[in-house]
């Protein structure tokens, strides 16, 4: 190929290919890429070459392998000199500052990727332009990279990981000085860096001498428990836990969590969970689930509910691969297992962590008006109904830990006090010292919550009915359907832009009547004065959210990273109305009118959920 004598017969696909080869070290990459071009691989190579991986607010993620689509050797190098090069003309004081990275477990072995590798790459990267690193020495929770952001006052923060992706994938997640990741503008600022800095500066390569360099410190000790030490501020029934019976058995899913979740229960004088022994080291392979997402539910529960009924135990808590994130099961008296749904959980951890606070400051009115929550606008509205009650503030904002994480900031530079963020996919944030979803910290107090409860002779199951006949119920209903055709996506929702007239949204749909619209593509809310919607709009993706009469609210929503319209529905009952049957089946019959009305799957050719 170097010397043309092989070619693919695409000029632009042989350019990129020939500049690749000429960039690329990693002979296993490299002699992956020639073997292609040998075997004449042409959409293998499309795939591999056709388009750079996007660099966005949740950085790179995609599968390991060789091309500047995939995550490996080069395009983290080029991506951390470009990011460095952006770091560069934002701080003034990245040499004094410095940059920390963290990784988890993955590994590709036909690439030679790894998160690990990964990881050393970027510091080779930045230690070569006099930038001070803090390298982990060992795989951590991606929660320890934002709290040593803050907690070292650093300018950035890297985390290598692929979270709960599918095992042949990999990510790169960045933080930004304030410990939250990274919104717009930056992720465009980094991703025109990246592409102006393509060819690897000479000493980016260079492990050994990074490994050696004085630029280089392993802040595992200190962090591991300096972080112990922020969370157990959270801690405040210790005599509880140490007389708790109560048993809880723990996975980590072949993940990181492990080590972390005992050492935080350790924390809090909680007993010790007992491991799934199959699933509690790392392993990349995820030999025991089919997806390691524990958001998946009993699928990738089954071997922790054998374990707990081996032990007796009635609680079953899970992490994802990078424990950022929590699920959490109970054992019913009928002896099946019920999974929380993440807008259950957020329920029960709002509820408890304001009972915390309570107990620490009484009844005090003027502290309670700087009390904030946050949901993203996806997520179950049990929060607001809460705040109404009790006198706090609660915020909604747009989907995903960013933008939580930066509001939160905000609130607390304000001299505010954040209790608690959450969102419906399982990720919860307990504590300010991590602007981030965080499952270590959860998994600590929700083991307080579980002992406290005990000792009322109260379950999880049982506390949420008791919040739901105190604030209200609030039932959701989520899925999504799969479509890969983008024109059929935009005329789906421009119909509903456009449904009796230009620019006229639906007023009712088979019988439920609408309320209000908010469309955060176009930036229209009918709740405004002005009709301006005040949550950031993004023309780039599909979003509208309508209100029903009935007080149910529906959301859909295009996925960023998958061929999905995804769908959020929920009921919210007044406080007194409690014939759950009823309510389900109302919220059944407002989901079926929405799939009818707005998806149209059988028009659209929609495909369901596979499961549903």
């Amino acid at each position: 190929m170097e010397n043309g004598a092989e070619t693919t017969g695409d000029p632009g696909l042989d350019t990129a290919i020939r500049q690749w080869l000429e960039f690329d070290r990693n002979a296993k990459t490299a002699a992956c890429v020639r073997e292609m071009v040998k075997n004449g691989a042409i959409d293998e190579l499309k795939k591999c070459f056709g388009a750079r991986m996007e660099f966005g607010t949740a950085g790179l993620r995609a599968a390991m392998g060789p091309g500047v689509s995939r995550m490996n050797d080069l395009t983290i190098i080029q991506t951390t000199q470009g990011f460095c090069r952006y770091l560069e003309q934002c701080f003034t004081d990245l040499k004094e500052r410095g940059v920390v990275i963290g990784f988890d477990a993955r590994e590709h072995t036909a690439s030679g990727g790894s998160s690990k590798r990964f990881a050393s790459l970027a510091a080779a990267v930045l230690t070569s332009r006099g930038v001070p690193v803090y390298l982990f020495s060992v795989f951590t929770p991606t929660p320890y990279v934002p709290f040593t952001v803050s907690h070292l006052g650093l300018c950035a923060g890297i985390m290598v990981t692929a979270s709960h992706n599918p095992k042949q994938d990999n990510g790169y997640k960045v933080y930004w000085e304030n410990g939250a990741q990274i919104i717009p503008p930056h992720d465009k600022g980094i991703a025109a860096s990246i592409e102006k800095n393509l060819e690897p500066w000479p000493e980016s390569w260079d492990t050994t001498a990074a490994s050696q360099s004085p630029l280089l410190k392993d802040p595992y000790q200190d962090i591991h428990r300096e972080y112990l030490q922020a969370i157990q501020q959270h801690c405040l029934h210790r005599e509880i836990n140490k007389q708790s019976e109560v048993k809880i058995v723990h996975t980590s899913v072949h993940g990181v969590g492990h080590v972390f979740v005992q050492a935080a229960f350790k924390a809090f004088d909680l007993r010790a969970p007992y491991a799934v022994e199959e699933q509690k080291d790392p392993d990349p392979d995820f030999p025991t689930v089919e997806y390691p997402n524990p958001e998946e539910g009993a699928g990738v529960l089954n071997l922790s509910f054998a374990l707990a009924d081996k032990e007796g135990a009635t609680v079953v808590f899970a992490n994802d691969p990078d424990a950022d994130r929590l699920a959490v099961a109970e054992k019913q008296p009928s002896g099946e297992w019920k999974v929380f749904s993440g807008n259950e959980l957020g329920a029960l951890l709002g509820w408890w962590v304001f009972q915390c606070w309570k107990q620490q400051h009484g009844e005090k009115k003027a502290a309670v008006k700087d009390l904030y929550m946050l949901a993203s606008t996806v997520s179950s509205k049990i929060l607001r109904a809460i705040a109404l009650k009790e006198g706090f503030h609660f915020e909604e904002t747009l989907t995903g830990f960013k933008w939580m994480g930066n509001r939160g900031k905000q609130l607390l530079d304000q001299g505010k006090t954040v209790l608690f963020a959450f969102e419906e996919a399982i990720g919860y944030m307990c504590s300010p010292a991590v602007l981030d979803k965080d499952g270590v910290s959860a998994a600590a107090i929700a083991g307080e919550l579980v002992s406290y409860l005990a000792t009322k002779n109260t379950s999880l199951s049982q506390q949420l009915k008791c919040i739901y006949d105190e604030y209200g119920y609030h039932i959701t209903k989520n899925s999504y359907f799969i479509c890969h055709d983008q024109n059929t996506i935009k005329q789906l929702f421009e119909r509903l832009r456009n449904y009796e007239g230009e620019n006229s949204y639906p007023k009712e749909c088979r019988g439920f009547s609408v309320t209000a619209v908010r469309d955060l593509t176009t930036g229209y809310d009918s709740n405004q004065s002005d009709n301006k919607a005040i949550l950031p709009t993004s023309k780039s993706s599909q979003m509208i959210t309508f209100t029903f009469a009935n007080g149910g609210v529906a959301t859909m929503r295009t996925s960023g990273t998958e061929p999905k319209i995804k769908y959020y529905t929920e009921l919210c009952a007044a406080p007194g109305n409690s014939d759950l049957n009823q309510l389900k089946a109302e919220l059944d019959s407002l989901v079926d009118a929405i799939v009818e009305n707005f998806f149209q799957p059988e028009k659209n050719n929609l495909a369901p959920r596979p499961d549903s």
